[in-house]
């Protein structure tokens, strides 16, 4: 039979206090106490309710998180000594600051590709951000906490969602028909339309398109039976090259995937393949017969 073995991960400022449990009593507990009240006090006030027992609870366990996140990003060392040292030496309140700050920007970064106007609502901007802040940055001192990781976890997948809204708002500033100003945007619809109507040929960007310009597409792509992959090769000829990974790896992908590419050449009808396009391009599809 075997034992699991479990690995101790409590909060980096929880480590560190541990640490200076083991020296002989100075002023830097008492000053540490002093910062760290001070920092709950003002979330309590701010994310938390300071007037409550539970408020306050979760605010000192929002603080041990910010403290402790901010002082994984600010050093490299693992050890609690140097996280001891770099606490003695900045403060916790920078240490509180820094993390704050990572919170903030990961809360800047787009969560899907859905991006809508009230996006940028500063109601709606705070909203995400408490959120995101409780989610990450709440740490029981006395439980394992896996904030960092989940903190990476978050930046790599908004990382690559924010590449994605990037390559389609390229693609919207050189649609075919000039730049599409929308402040909603369906940042996958875009880029699949470029796909789709890349097949053609010719190099032409489209963003947005409507039923009478998927009808044409469609019966010169089965009249003249373009070669895809050089229609594709022109339209990333056209992409600059801090687009092309995310319009590469959706190519390969639609090349393997897409419905509507695979039926566009058979005897479907008109109908089929338009629902077709409209699972792919959503709200950046027209529906209207223009």
């Amino acid at each position: 039979m075997q034992i699991a073995i479990v690995e101790e991960k409590l909060p980096r400022l929880v480590r560190a206090i541990r640490a200076l449990s083991a020296r002989p009593a100075g002023d830097e507990a008492v000053m540490l106490a002093d910062e760290l009240a001070g920092i709950t006090a003002m979330v309590a006030e701010k994310f938390t309710n300071d007037r409550t027992a539970e408020g306050i609870q979760r605010a000192f366990f929002l603080t041990v998180g910010g403290v402790s996140l901010g002082i994984d990003h600010a050093i490299e060392e693992t050890d609690d000594e140097t996280a001891l040292e770099y606490l003695i030496g900045e403060g916790a309140e920078a240490a509180f600051q820094v993390g704050f700050r990572m919170i903030k920007e990961l809360s800047a970064l787009p969560e899907d590709a859905l991006v809508g106007e009230y996006d940028q609502d500063p109601v709606y901007m705070q909203r995400r951000l408490k959120e995101l802040f409780v989610d990450i940055c709440s740490a029981d001192p006395s439980q394992n906490w896996s904030g960092p990781e989940r903190y990476a976890l978050q930046l790599k997948q908004r990382k690559a969602v924010q590449a994605i809204v990037r390559a389609a708002g390229w693609l919207r500033r050189h649609h075919y028909k000039g730049p599409i100003n929308d402040p909603d945007l369906n940042a996958e619809g875009v880029i699949a339309l470029a796909i789709i109507f890349a097949i053609e040929g010719g190099g032409r960007i489209v963003a947005r398109t409507g039923q009478k310009e998927f009808e044409r597409l469609v019966g010169s792509v089965r009249k003249n039976k373009p070669d895809y992959d050089a229609g594709w090769a022109e339209l990333m000829a056209k992409i600059p090259a801090q687009h092309q990974a995310v319009m590469a790896e959706r190519i390969a992908s639609y090349r393997e995937h897409c419905t509507v590419i695979q039926k566009i050449r058979t005897r479907a009808a008109m109908k089929t393949l338009f629902a077709e396009l409209e699972n792919y391009a959503g709200s950046e599809l027209d529906a209207d017969y223009d």
